[in-house]
């Protein structure tokens, strides 16, 4: 039957669901890319908490996203800002999500990375910021997790200068016990950010990052790079001593860059892979077989749906991909932790469903369109 979805100038649209699902299936695990998944978190919808209050996990749910992700060849970037990190979710919370992921990557065999960052502060001396940072490596590593080190708010206003970033990075470099990647969060995902490694003139500011790198590595496994810009992340990556990789954090270029040139590519670290991961997996082993335009032809079509749930305000995609992850079946609710399923209209909520179902992203479209019906008649939208 035809849904009447909300436009976002006040009047409806006629939108015919789509019958059948694209047909995905578990393969073999990947060869020529290292593929990340940034996975949310599932809320308790039964928790009676306020949006400033602890995070209330349903951690079955959580869990069993991410055996899904797994299941599919990808790797789990755990406690990210996609799992709402610095938006909803506590550090106790983070810290309990980081433990209860790691055990079941081992009992999975899935691989996962882990964020780092400070989030136990809202501020703080440069001394308590590293701190911050060294409590949480030690968590990671003692989950026999890899270690991503994420940018941090409390280090963005306590840095006076490059020199204090090369002087924590530095630090927490040589007592990581194994290579890390490097997380480099551009403000439009996090506005607290500007001015990262010590400049808003991002030439500066990739030349102290390519510092950092530079004293270190054999510490650095490879950067995550979240700057929404083909053009830089090219250029950065291809300065990169030997043997560093370059994760790609672009939700509006990932198949591009990840296809790559004759002179590198990029691997993957990515929101948009949560809603995405059995069909980005699919992507990546045609890849794999050296098939490039097959690659193209599969990951392509999906750039508009990610560029609608990522436009600004972008910090906000996550409630779009929750929403997704609730039409796909993988949860039995849209609820959010900190209320943020608020934090997107109707018309764009609708306009995502609209583009994920017509790439056939949804396991069960019927399961798909009643719960899209659901939250138009509660908005009062008569079918």
């Amino acid at each position: 039957m035809t849904l009447r979805l909300p436009c976002t100038d006040g009047t409806l649209r006629s939108y015919e669901p789509r019958p059948e699902p694209l047909a995905l299936t578990p393969g073999a695990p990947f060869t020529s890319r290292t593929v990340f998944s940034a996975a949310h978190v599932v809320a308790d919808p039964f928790a009676d908490t306020t949006p400033d209050g602890p995070a209330a996990v349903d951690w079955d749910a959580t869990l069993a996203f991410r055996r899904h992700l797994w299941s599919h060849g990808l790797g789990v970037a755990e406690a990210m800002d996609t799992a709402q990190r610095g938006m909803g979710l506590d550090w106790p919370t983070a810290a309990e999500l980081i433990r209860r992921s790691a055990a079941e990557a081992k009992a999975s065999g899935g691989r996962i990375a882990c964020g780092v960052g400070t989030d136990q502060l809202t501020a703080g001396t440069l001394a308590e910021v590293r701190a911050a940072y060294e409590e949480q490596l030690a968590l990671v590593e003692e989950s026999g997790a890899q270690a991503i080190l994420m940018a941090s708010r409390a280090l963005a206003a306590a840095a006076t200068g490059p020199e204090d970033y090369l002087e924590v990075y530095g630090h927490l470099l040589r007592q990581a016990d194994g290579p890390v990647v490097l997380h480099w969060l551009g403000p439009m995902f996090d506005p607290a950010l500007d001015g990262y490694w010590g400049s808003s003139d991002l030439d500066t500011a990739t030349d102290t990052f390519l510092d950092v790198i530079a004293a270190h590595p054999d510490k650095v496994d490879g950067i995550k790079v979240s700057l929404l810009d083909a053009g830089r992340e090219v250029e950065l990556r291809r300065r990169l001593p030997q043997g560093v990789r370059c994760y790609t954090g672009d939700d509006f270029n990932y198949p591009e860059l990840i296809a790559g040139d004759e002179q590198g590519f990029s691997h993957a670290l990515l929101g948009i892979f949560d809603p995405l991961g059995p069909l980005a997996a699919e992507a990546v082993r045609v890849l794999d077989t050296g098939d490039t335009p097959g690659f193209r032809e599969l990951l392509d079509p999906t750039v508009e749906l990610s560029r609608h749930l990522f436009q600004a305000p972008t910090r906000f995609y996550k409630t779009g991909v929750v929403f997704l992850a609730w039409l796909a079946g993988h949860q039995t609710h849209f609820t959010m932790v900190g209320g943020l399923q608020s934090a997107r209209s109707l018309p764009h909520l609708a306009r995502a469903y609209e583009l994920a179902d017509g790439l056939g992203l949804f396991p069960d479209p019927k399961l798909a369109e009643e719960r899209m019906r659901n939250l138009l008649s509660l908005y009062g939208v008569n079918q």
